[in-house]
């Protein structure tokens, strides 16, 4: 059984009546836990012990990085206690004194402060050094002669542990806390890594990580199918050489998915970047482009190998520009053209049709140039009359010239006065359906306008007219 000790602790400065601690052993710190308890943020959690042993009282230092003050001196390790000793414990004094068979210690707290002074050849000359200030009458008792510190066999390891322990703060003597001397030469630490010093955390921290990476993964290709690549793409798309002369496409796409899929650039650069070959070039009209409205908004993709994206295009013109359409489109909203009719240029005489910018009319090659102080009016007039009038191929019905091209006849029946009714009936004549040349299959019924024939949405796409509509000459 340990051995029971009498502590007298005097507390001056709470000015608390003396109290009286029958323990093996006196814990000093400001934990709750502590007998001796010293609130102060420079003292330690559990600083200091002192104990009993062969009828001498000893001081441990239980935190070398923190050491109480023993008459001025730091303890490193042990010392023997005397009366008249004073400990030094953050801002507390602690002045030791025997009485019987108990330890006396009585606890005052440091506040006033004197400069001490220096000399010119003080290597600290301006600082200025605090020292605590002497209490009146206080004289301190003759030092004793006392025991010399015990040997570090770690005889009273077994109490410490338990007493810190309970304290909740265990320091074990380690690498960490080195007792000599430092080393000399370039090394600034006197410590190797050990394996107490490892951490379990990151170890569950980055498997929980890998976990949760595989079930997305796993998740991800589970649902692959269903939310990347609902169906294979286009023959078009999927076709290893090109089969359209002159070509619309730098290259075959052969079924690559990193030709128009890549983590850095978006799909409408790389539709741009492919698409601009002899044939084609990959433009977006103005309004559209200030819709937001880009090449995937009519040319979807992954519906089946039998798709055609070109042909699904036409289609797309008819499905959104409809009244029934509530969608904004970057604030722009849409409706029917033309009031469900084919759309005729000129309403109550004046020409609505916006007529071919100077890029556009480039492109046709026609040799009518605009004069200089030509009106809009009369521009456009004359454009109209150009891309149509010794042009375009006469339909059967139709009034043609020699060479079997659309004339002045082919529209107005009369030119003296001109006739301008009979203009509104026959621009559904050419302007309708459309077929696909190489099969005459039906793409866009005949009673229905085609939107294309007029609304020329790629300027350099030599496919965009109906080739049954043109010219042999052409």
């Amino acid at each position: 059984m340990a051995q029971e000790n009498r502590y007298v602790i005097i507390r001056e400065d709470l000015l608390q009546d003396p109290l009286t601690i029958i323990s093996d052993g006196l814990l000093i710190g400001r934990l709750q836990e502590c007998e001796l308890l010293l609130n102060h943020p420079s003292v330690s959690r559990a600083q200091a012990g002192i104990k009993n042993f062969d009828g001498s009282y000893y001081l441990f230092s239980l935190r070398p990085s923190n050491p109480v003050k023993l008459n001025g001196k730091p303890v490193a390790e042990n010392e023997a206690l005397s009366p008249g000793d004073t400990l030094e414990v953050g801002p507390f004094l602690l002045d030791i004194d025997s009485s019987d068979d108990a330890l006396v210690i009585k606890v005052s707290l440091q506040i006033g402060t004197v400069v001490e002074a220096t000399d010119a050849s003080s290597p600290i000359l301006g600082t200025k050094m605090l020292q605590p200030l002497p209490l009146p009458g206080d004289k301190k008792a003759a030092a004793k002669a006392r025991p010399a510190p015990l040997p570090g066999d770690k005889a009273l390891d077994i109490f410490w542990d338990k007493r810190i322990r309970e304290a909740g703060k265990m320091v074990r003597p380690s690498p960490l806390f080195p007792k000599g001397q430092r080393r000399a030469g370039k090394a600034q630490f006197n410590w190797t890594p050990t394996t107490d010093l490892l951490s379990r955390w990151p170890v569950s921290l980055f498997l929980w990580a890998a976990i949760g990476i595989g079930l997305l993964s796993a998740a991800a290709a589970y649902w692959y199918t269903s939310a990347y690549a609902p169906a294979p793409v286009s023959h078009a798309h999927a076709k290893s050489q090109l089969e359209v002369f002159p070509p619309i496409a730098v290259r075959a796409n052969a079924n690559s998915c990193t030709s128009c899929h890549s983590f850095s650039g978006n799909m409408e650069a790389r539709c741009t970047s492919c698409h601009t070959a002899q044939g084609f070039v990959a433009t977006v009209i103005t309004p559209h482009a200030a819709a937001g409205v880009g090449c995937v908004s009519c040319h979807a993709e992954h519906r089946g190998r039998d798709f055609k994206p070109a042909e699904a295009a036409l289609a797309t013109c008819t499905e959104c520009h409809n009244d029934a359409n509530r969608n904004l489109y970057n604030g722009h909203k849409v409706s029917t053209p033309h009031g469900g009719t084919f759309g005729y240029p000129v309403v109550n005489g004046q020409w609505v049709w916006k007529g071919l910018d100077d890029n556009e009319w480039g492109l046709r090659k026609i040799a009518i140039a605009r004069l200089p102080g030509e009106t809009d009016e009369k521009w456009r007039s004359k454009q109209f009359h150009a891309l149509h009038v010794q042009r375009v191929r006469a339909l059967p019905g139709l009034p043609a010239n020699a060479q079997g091209e659309l004339s002045c006849s082919s529209c107005h029946k009369t030119f003296n006065p001109i006739d301008r009714q009979t203009p509104r009936t026959t621009c559904g004549v050419c302007h309708n359906g459309s077929l696909e040349a190489d099969t005459n299959r039906v793409l866009i019924p005949k009673e229905k306008p085609n939107c294309i024939s007029c609304h020329v949405q790629h300027v350099k796409g030599r496919r965009h007219w109906n080739p049954s509509l043109l010219a042999l000459a052409q």
